[in-house]
């Protein structure tokens, strides 16, 4: 009883800090037979690139209407852990599959015991990175890559690695003084879920993020302001953002480049799981083998995430052959090693730390820089 009361008051805690449920928005995908029953996803995913997954997974199911309501991801884990802690959904806000980039959200969730198991010929398949306790499955291909307006940066300075981007700042500081952007780690779950692994696998991540003080960073909460900024010229590299938001942005016309890394690739998988208050839970089942079946990771390939484990990297991307070519692959494991990135004294020293490198300035750069749309982004 005593532990129950904890875990009321600890997501009570996290829905309050996550803000209001009106921060989220719905997309009703009929079915196109005799409806037999309606999935409620809640995601933080951006509506644009589920869709194609949906329709599709809709062929399949043709009897099944889909409601897909977009989160940013602190509300998403706020509403989710909230339900589970009461041990039933709110009647009117169900969900029967939940999808997020904060992978390390997910974890956290089905460690508390909030998500159900599920085991299918699918599931079977999935490598031990890209799954956890049969719980927690991830279901994309979205490398952290190197962003940049080509008008802006010559050929010459175009920076391939982590070590070619510290040495263009130091050769060309008034060059770039201002005009490099990255994630404010402090309000995105992505941008410090990425900072933290770069701070694992670089000896250059200290060297970096000095380079950025030196360089004045611009910080933004989320890829699409990023993307926003580098599309008008208020910046002209954009370092870790993620890969499928850029590549999406340049399939609609956007002046964009997209590097990735050739020292490593950091890779995010967006992961999936069903809540332990799910209703349809058989149809919440049949969706995440879909998502990772073959038919759906083609249509994520070439429709919605655009980005494969192992097959080449999409056209007009400046990168090895493949994301697992050269030994660059470097997937960020859904895993228990993500409960890490919650410990509070660890993220706080990180990000002292990080404030520190970074300097004053960049705190005050977002101050009158244009918003684009937030709908599912990072916080």
């Amino acid at each position: 009883m005593i532990r129950r009361l904890a875990r009321l008051l600890a997501y009570g805690l996290a829905l309050g800090l996550a803000g209001p449920a009106a921060a989220e928005e719905s997309t009703r995908f009929p079915a196109s037979e005799h409806e037999r029953t309606t999935l409620t996803i809640r995601s933080a995913a951006d509506i644009d690139a589920m869709a194609p997954l949906i329709r599709d997974y809709q062929q399949l199911y043709p009897d099944v209407t889909v409601v897909y309501h977009e989160y940013i991801t602190a509300d998403l884990f706020g509403e989710v852990a909230a339900s589970c802690a009461v041990g039933h959904a709110d009647r009117d806000r169900p969900a029967d599959v939940v999808i997020s980039s904060s992978v390390d959200h997910l974890i956290k969730l089905a460690n508390d015991g909030c998500a159900r198991a599920h085991h299918s010929i699918e599931t079977g398949r999935q490598p031990d990175w890209a799954a956890w306790r049969n719980e927690v499955f991830g279901f994309t291909t979205e490398p952290a890559v190197i962003a940049y307006r080509p008008d802006l940066v010559p050929r010459e300075d175009l920076p391939r690695s982590r070590v070619e981007l510290v040495d263009l700042l130091r050769r060309k500081p008034e060059s770039y003084a201002g005009r490099i952007g990255s994630y404010d780690i402090t309000l995105s779950g992505i941008g410090y879920l990425f900072a933290a692994y770069d701070g694992r696998a670089a000896a250059t991540y200290g060297r970096l993020v000095e380079a950025f003080g030196r360089a004045n960073l611009q910080v933004r909460c989320c890829t699409s302001d990023l993307i926003a900024d580098l599309e008008t010229g208020r910046i002209a590299i954009g370092y870790n953002l993620l890969g499928s938001y850029v590549y999406r942005a340049m399939r609609r016309g956007a002046r964009l480049g997209l590097v990735v890394p050739r020292d490593y690739t950091l890779v995010l998988s967006r992961a999936v799981l069903v809540p332990v208050t799910a209703r349809a839970v058989g149809d919440a089942f049949a969706f995440i083998d879909y998502l990772l079946s073959e038919r759906g990771q083609r249509v994520s390939r070439e429709e919605a995430f655009f980005f494969d484990r192992t097959g080449p990297l999409p056209p007009g991307i400046d990168g090895p052959p493949s994301l697992s070519a050269a030994g660059a692959f470097r997937p960020i494991t859904v895993g228990p090693v993500l409960l890490a990135v919650q410990d509070r004294a660890r993220r706080a020293r990180f990000l002292a730390e990080w404030r520190q490198s970074i300097g004053a300035e960049a705190q005050k750069a977002d101050v009158g820089a244009p918003k684009a749309s937030r709908r599912a982004e990072e916080p």
